[in-house]
């Protein structure tokens, strides 16, 4: 029997298909840390720990008479799911009548997986040991001025990527902002007909996102490149079947994944 459990399932093929397009498409209508961060996989949900390195720290050394590998550290896939239903007499009109079953359960149910996957990648997970981009010990901290006046934004913003530039972080860099942050870029800066935000992607080669995940008043700038971090991913987002209940059907949308932080140096979050 295989992990995602389908072939127990009395659900038809084609329903299947449904269902995968329709968690797959909310999914990616969702995700924000994906569309920024390497993807390392994905691996296969038989794969449950991946390594960690400490980026330019990470050799062989002797002792006892043993090598062993100084600066990884192995840590475990989370899995990232939620769970929906879909009723039997639901499934029942659908097949009678000839029209689509009504998917919204499992599109709310990709939303949250996926919104879930985002927190993880910003804030981690304390209480599991995981951390995130803006959790993380060690990463870059940068006073953040008014946002919604003159170029504050802008100038924090060019700061900060001056700064990973002088710590020797190249390459494409990210930011992404609260919801109210990015309002508040959406005004015309004086004496030039420019948006702030324009101006703002415009300096990052448009890597300009918004996530609600962040909550309010936050922004994070990431050197989105493999080599500094990236999202190890095992099971990629697929459904599986749980169990028939009360005559309805549990399904759920899973994953596993990782944020791995190799360089925290390339991380500057605004406060």
């Amino acid at each position: 029997m295989s992990y995602l459990s389908r072939e127990v399932s009395p659900l038809p093929g084609k329903l299947w298909e449904q269902i995968d397009g329709t968690v797959v498409k909310t999914a990616r209508r969702v995700l924000t840390g994906r569309r920024f961060l390497p993807v390392f996989g994905p691996l296969g949900i038989g794969v449950s720990q991946v390594a960690v390195d400490r980026a330019g720290q990470t050799d062989e050394a002797e002792a006892d008479g043993l090598l062993v590998t100084k600066g990884r550290r192995y840590v475990e896939l989370p899995t990232v799911y939620a769970d929906f239903t879909l009723l039997a007499k639901d499934l029942e009109s659908s097949a009678a009548s000839g029209l689509p079953l009504d998917l919204s359960n499992a599109a709310a149910a990709a939303e949250a997986c996926a919104l879930k996957e985002d927190r993880l990648i910003f804030f981690g997970s304390a209480e599991n040991g995981y951390e995130g981009l803006l959790t993380a010990q060690g990463v870059g901290k940068v006073a953040k001025g008014d946002w919604g006046s003159g170029e504050n934004a802008y100038a924090d913003v060019a700061a900060a990527v001056e700064s990973l530039v002088e710590k020797n972080v190249y390459g494409s860099y990210t930011l992404a902002v609260s919801p109210d942050l990015y309002g508040k870029l959406q005004r015309i800066q004086p004496g030039t007909g420019v948006l702030e935000a324009d101006r703002i992607a415009k300096l990052l080669d448009g890597r300009l996102y918004r996530t609600p995940v962040l909550g309010k008043d936050k922004a994070v700038l990431v050197g989105a490149e493999g080599r500094y971090v990236d999202l190890a991913v095992g099971q990629d987002i697929a459904t599986a079947y749980l169990e028939q209940k009360d005559l309805n059907h549990r399904l759920r949308v899973l994953e596993t994944v990782l944020l791995r932080i190799k360089s925290k140096e390339a991380i500057v979050v605004f406060e």
